[in-house]
């Protein structure tokens, strides 16, 4: 039996709910307590073996112990019936049966939860003139006989230069070998498809081809596909999942950590993210009734490090001064070679980095929003695990980076949990009562009353509007304290943890346990709010602005944020409300732009070349801004625009 602790913390994965347990509860009874999704259709009696969830070896987690089996009871006959020595050498265990002894982090699988977490990824709605790198051709060629003994790619190339002016084609070995089947399969009529004029990419039987792009975000936390169609533009179906790095770590020096701790980390973070891409793309193709051999071009957006990971990169020195990436520059890279499973021929364009922390994500919001083109001075915040922002207009544009930690995505609140089936996402608070309204994840007009769903915890958006909501009702004062004179039962002055305000009482929630923002939720999101408002304070006189013309929040969290409660508590520096906007995931939106137009691409790489990268963690006036934008919303700087 592994060694036991006073209170082992257990982190449930990818929902990102954690907390401490008392040792010798069950894994099932820890996920309930704490809110964590998992199925228990046989009540617990080890009959269903739906409850399979897998323990992370090895992980390291800052002041506490490693997570290992170890710290779990021995295995019993009832799960020796569901699972196979291979499994459980690779650390999976039926949660209904296993002990908790010390601190373990659970990955629950997809099949294995009982709601899967909602990611908004949605294309926007931007129109893109159609220029795709690739081009398809409809070509009968001249059957071979003894008369005419040519070979088949020279018979190829000549009726493509006969019929089209194309000449001095090439195809690589995957593709070649297909051809000789495909033409004689098909009484010699064959879709051709050609990128850049110049390499053959796929050759299908039939005068009729499907021509598919798939324009991908990693982000640090999620994970987004777009199937397109490259020949209408038409989005024919996305896909989302947690970033199966999450496991190793929640932000991005997490991971860089992890490398350099683990002589194979590069490789083990690189197959999560190539493993979770195919199963998009596994998914996303066969709800759009198509193969994944059909998409014969991809375009890849995600910030430094998730950029290098993609690639098999090394990252140690994006975790160390002076933060150096391998490559800055857009490149191209065969598809089979980071054994993506689509089309053999297809390439693989990702859009240029700019610094170690400003990556090609912030390109794909660039090249989306083109602020370049535009007088106005336009403040653009990606806002996530790590927050880049981007100012200035056609006269000049710099950007900078800053780690806002993962607290708006719920990941360091009491009660905090990415956006799922039970997370509070929007808080009213009366002024005068003081008493909550929530809107939860799930709750519709058609499921009111009984099946109600309960909260299970708080995700970015609902923090945001909480910690908004108790400072416009004054139960927090403007350096983030608790007004502890304020009478009201919903306030607890002698919480575990320090003051606490009650947002749902036991009977809303799922635990039977109340839901509170306490203050090390409060602070989190002063740490968070504080950093990014001191880099875009920093930038403004960098630019030698004093008052900005628009706002943009970017990322798939930037879209669920209230713009009044985002205003309320200092975001961002002072700007009118119907000026600020969130204009969803960007970054995916500008993958997607470069798919269907080569100019796009060649947009980015001149644009990204223009951008000046400023380093302000380094400067000596953040850490005076950083302190007096942890007051809300700021302590000395006025808002006269966020009472709209």
């Amino acid at each position: 039996m592994g060694k036991e602790t006073t209170t082992p913390l257990v982190l449930f994965e990818p929902s990102g709910r954690r907390g401490h347990v008392s040792p010798g509860k069950s894994i099932i009874k820890a996920a309930q307590d704490l809110g964590a999704d998992i199925q228990n259709v046989c009540g617990g009696q080890a009959q269903c073996g739906k409850c399979k969830v897998r323990i992370i070896e090895g992980v390291p987690k800052n002041q506490s112990n490693s997570s290992s089996t170890k710290n779990l009871s021995p295995v019993g006959d009832n799960e020796n019936s569901h699972l196979s020595e291979k499994q459980l050498a690779a650390g999976w265990r039926l949660a209904c049966q296993t002990r908790i002894l010390g601190d373990v982090i659970v990955m629950v699988p997809d099949e294995s939860r009982a709601d899967r977490q909602i990611i908004s990824k949605s294309p926007g709605n931007r129109k893109i003139d159609l220029n795709p790198v690739i081009a398809q051709y409809s070509v009968p060629l001249v059957p071979a006989d003894l008369h005419d003994p040519t070979a088949d790619w020279e018979r190829l190339s000549k009726a493509m230069e006969d019929s089209f002016g194309l000449t001095g084609l090439t195809v690589e070995h995957p593709v070649l070998m297909k051809l000789p089947q495909v033409v004689r399969s098909s009484n010699w009529e064959i879709t051709v498809l050609i990128r850049n004029q110049r390499e053959v990419v796929r050759i299908s039987a039939g005068l009729e081809g499907k021509a598919l792009g798939l324009a991908v975000d990693i982000g640090t936390t999620s994970l987004a596909v777009y199937l397109c169609d490259l020949d209408t533009g038409e989005v024919l179906a996305t896909g989302s999942m947690v970033n199966p790095q999450v496991v190793f770590g929640e932000d991005v020096m997490s991971r860089i950590s992890y490398t350099m701790a683990n002589p194979d980390g590069t490789i083990a973070l690189n197959k999560a993210i190539i493993r979770g891409i195919n199963d998009l793309i596994s998914d996303t193709t066969i709800r759009a009734g198509v193969e994944a051999c059909d998409i014969v071009d991809v375009v890849c957006v995600g910030n430094t490090c998730m950029h290098h990971i993609f690639l098999g990169c090394e990252t140690r020195n994006l975790g160390r001064s002076p933060f150096i990436p391998v490559i800055q520059g857009s490149m191209d890279v065969r598809a089979s070679e980071i054994e993506l499973k689509v089309s053999p021929g297809a390439y693989v364009h990702l859009l240029p980095v700019i610094s170690g922390f400003v990556g090609a994500d912030t390109i794909g919001v660039l090249i989306s929003e083109e602020p370049y083109n535009r007088d106005e001075i336009t403040l653009i915040i990606d806002v996530g695990t790590n927050g880049e922002l981007i100012l200035g207009n056609r006269n000049r544009l710099i950007c900078s980076s800053c780690a806002t930690g993962p607290a708006f995505e719920g990941a360091t609140i009491r009660h905090g949990m990415r956006a799922a089936q039970g997370a509070i996402e929007a808080i009213h608070i009366d002024p005068a009562t003081l008493e909550v309204e929530l809107s939860i994840i799930g709750n519709t007009d058609e499921n009111s009353g009984q099946n109600e769903v309960k909260a299970k915890g708080i995700c970015g958006s609902g923090i945001i509007d909480g910690v908004a909501e108790m400072f416009a009702a004054g139960i927090l004062k403007r350096n983030g304290q608790f007004n502890k004179e304020l009478k009201t039962h919903r306030l607890r002055i002698d919480y575990s943890e320090g003051p606490a305000f009650v947002i749902a009482w036991p009977h809303e929630t799922t635990t039977g346990q109340e839901i509170v923002i306490c203050l090390d939720d409060v602070r989190a999101v002063q740490m968070a709010k504080g950093a990014i408002y001191a880099a875009a304070k920093l930038m403004m006189d960098e630019l030698g602005v004093k008052q900005l013309d628009r706002v943009i929040l970017a990322g798939a969290f930037g879209s669920f944020i209230n713009r009044k409660s985002a205003t309320a508590i200092g975001l961002f520096p002072d700007c009118e409300l119907e000026n600020v906007r969130a204009v969803g995931n960007a970054a995916g939106d500008g993958a997607r732009m470069a798919l269907l137009n080569i100019n796009k691409r060649k947009e980015a790489d001149l644009e990204s070349a223009k951008v000046e990268y400023v380093e302000l963690t380094t400067r000596p006036a953040f850490k005076k801004e950083y302190a007096r934008a942890m007051y809300f919303p700021h302590m000395t700087d006025k808002f006269h625009h966020n009472q709209g």
